[in-house]
């Protein structure tokens, strides 16, 4: 793992941080490097409400909210950003209003990595809406000024069209802070949660997956994004 300046992590919901790159957070933070994570909604239309139930839909923002906070607890992570906007409505927000608000958090934390979504295959509008607006706001800088950008992609046609993840990291020494993070997100992950534990002791195979956390470094020279 590549040693770091500054980190910043640009997701549209609580929880999105915990399945793919919650261990790799926990490891730069463990290594010292400064880690920001701009969360743009508080998940407030998630549909699942815990098993068995205990949140509604008038209690499930808040709810999310001390999840997030209890998540990055978990992790160590301390700059957490919530941007206050809606769930399910990123896709209808301003282009540029979006965009802009990534411009002024790169231009305040000058980060020499940034993390996100792949647009064009994070399968979520959301997802792809705040994937869009990060691709721009780097964009905006010179090529040779801007920060690395790595991505999670999860559509089904990802290996077929943008290959297989050349960033893959092994985070079996963060794994209790990874399962920390899963499972302070109760409303929404507790089946996952169950079987990751399941997984690890009776699956091996299971487990092996979940263990890795990779990333696609975006393709410039492929930018379709408007």
């Amino acid at each position: 793992m590549e040693k770091e300046r500054q980190i910043l992590i640009v997701l549209p919901h609580p929880d999105d941080e915990a399945f793919g790159m919650s261990g790799t957070i926990a490891s730069y933070i463990e290594q010292g490097t400064p880690v920001t994570y701009a969360c743009l909604t508080l998940g407030q239309m998630g549909r699942n409400l815990g098993n068995p139930p205990f949140a509604t839909r008038e209690s499930l923002p808040e709810i999310r909210k001390q999840e997030l906070q209890n998540a990055m607890d978990a992790i160590g992570l301390t700059d957490l950003r919530m941007m206050g906007y809606r769930d399910k409505t990123l896709e209808f927000e301003d282009d540029h209003k979006l965009t802009q608000m990534v411009t002024n958090l790169i231009d305040e934390l000058q980060p020499s990595l940034v993390i996100s979504f792949y647009p064009g295959y994070s399968v979520h509008p959301d997802h792809e809406a705040t994937a869009r607006a990060v691709v721009r706001a780097v964009r905006k800088l010179p090529f040779e000024s801007r920060p690395k950008l790595h991505c999670v992609a999860f559509a089904h046609e990802t290996v077929e069209e943008i290959g297989e993840a050349t960033i893959v990291y092994d985070v079996s020494n963060n794994w209790q802070q990874k399962l920390a993070c899963l499972k302070a997100h109760a409303s929404q992950t507790f089946e996952l949660f169950q079987q990751l534990e399941e997984g690890q002791e009776n699956n091996p195979d299971f487990f092996e997956y979940w263990k890795y956390e990779r990333f696609w470094p975006y393709d410039w020279s492929n930018d379709k994004v408007k």
